[in-house]
């Protein structure tokens, strides 16, 4: 039986994506059968994976509106062991047309459901926000990675976004666990990295990831060649963080 994580924080550019990406493409290559959902209207996972976007005909969007099945969904990718449901700029509607659907907190879960039993793993890459779709990811996941980057603003909204999984939790899906913090973007040159992971350790404890995502060039050129840091330069920095996070992954479950 699979276990189905959300990528979430409401804040923009902490490394969301980035790690959707890199962490279905490295339990991928450690023999775990991945499926990422790109739940984002940006639609960077889908590129991120070489997939062209304004090709995608069925993906998110027809996922939660029920107009096709997660099956008739699914992509194959160039990485052993991923598969992807893209998303397309059309995703940008799915919250104003939910709005007055009963049940619309439950559309995804309710339509990703029946994959469980065919995947190890089934990542939701969220969008920056915690509107309908987040709330969408949160009410069908079984749980959470909130990265967190290494600068000033870090801790800013967490306690929002916290709360918004408490209420989750008390209201949806009752059985939604946090699976962990995940430190982002960090540099051990800078003195405010190093304090922000201090802080972040000494206030969550065991609810941070030991893994700590590193700054690295080659991490940010892989989406460019639509390509996860794992295909794109297996000998990176960036390619040691994500498979030591997806080992940690594994190891917790």
């Amino acid at each position: 039986m699979g276990k189905i994580i959300a990528i979430a924080n409401q804040k923009g550019g902490v490394g969301k994506t980035t790690t959707s990406v890199n962490l279905a493409a490295s339990l991928g290559v450690l023999e775990k059968k991945v499926l990422l959902i790109d739940a984002d209207p940006q639609a960077n996972a889908t590129s991120g994976l070489g997939i062209e976007v304004e090709n995608v005909e069925i993906g998110t969007y027809q996922l939660l509106e029920h107009s096709n099945t997660a099956e008739e969904a699914i992509v194959a990718t160039n990485s052993p062991n991923l598969e992807v449901i893209p998303a397309h700029i059309d995703l940008v509607a799915i919250e104003i047309e939910l709005v007055d659907k009963e049940n619309r907190e439950y559309m995804m879960k309710q339509a990703v459901e029946g994959l469980k039993e065919k995947y190890d793993y089934i990542l939701i890459d969220c969008a920056p926000s915690l509107g309908l779709l987040t709330l969408n990811a949160l009410t069908a996941a079984d749980s959470v990675i909130i990265p967190i980057q290494c600068e000033y603003f870090a801790l800013e909204g967490l306690g929002k976004l916290l709360n918004t999984i408490k209420s989750v939790q008390k209201i949806h899906n009752k059985e939604l666990d946090i699976e962990g913090l995940l430190l982002t973007m960090y540099d051990s040159r800078l003195r405010l990295s190093n304090q922000v992971v201090e802080e972040v350790q000494k206030h969550f404890l065991d609810m941070v990831f030991k893994t700590i995502i590193q700054r690295n060039v080659r991490l940010s050129e892989a989406p460019s060649y639509g390509e996860s840091i794992i295909n794109y330069d297996a000998s990176s920095k960036g390619a040691a963080n994500y498979l030591n996070l997806a080992h940690e992954l594994i190891q917790k479950n």
